[in-house]
């Protein structure tokens, strides 16, 4: 499990970041299509003074990595995840 330190800024953590990429991606024009990276990044950097281009590329490269998004040539796309997965038994469910 990824956990931030205690210290950290959360307005420049990852998880955070990736977060409000995805809510760019999922709650716009962007929606479900292939679009050009600079086009996200530029409403990324609108919101908040303290983003950079490299904390966008950061947080981009997570999702990537954790298969949220997917590429082709310069231009990106949210990846829908299927709730095929079994749901996570409790502790509590087979309690005798």
């Amino acid at each position: 499990m990824i956990l931030p330190q205690p210290e950290s800024n959360l307005k420049t953590n990852l998880m955070v970041l990736g977060a409000d990429i995805i809510s760019i991606m999922s709650n716009s024009s962007f929606k479900n299509k292939y679009v050009i990276v600079d086009d996200i990044m530029n409403k990324f950097l609108n919101r908040d003074k303290d983003r950079t281009p490299d904390l966008f590329l950061y947080a981009l490269t997570f999702l990537h990595t954790i298969g949220s998004v997917e590429k082709k040539g310069y231009k990106i796309k949210l990846v829908k995840k299927e709730s095929e997965e079994e749901n996570q038994t409790s502790l509590f469910d087979n309690v005798n």
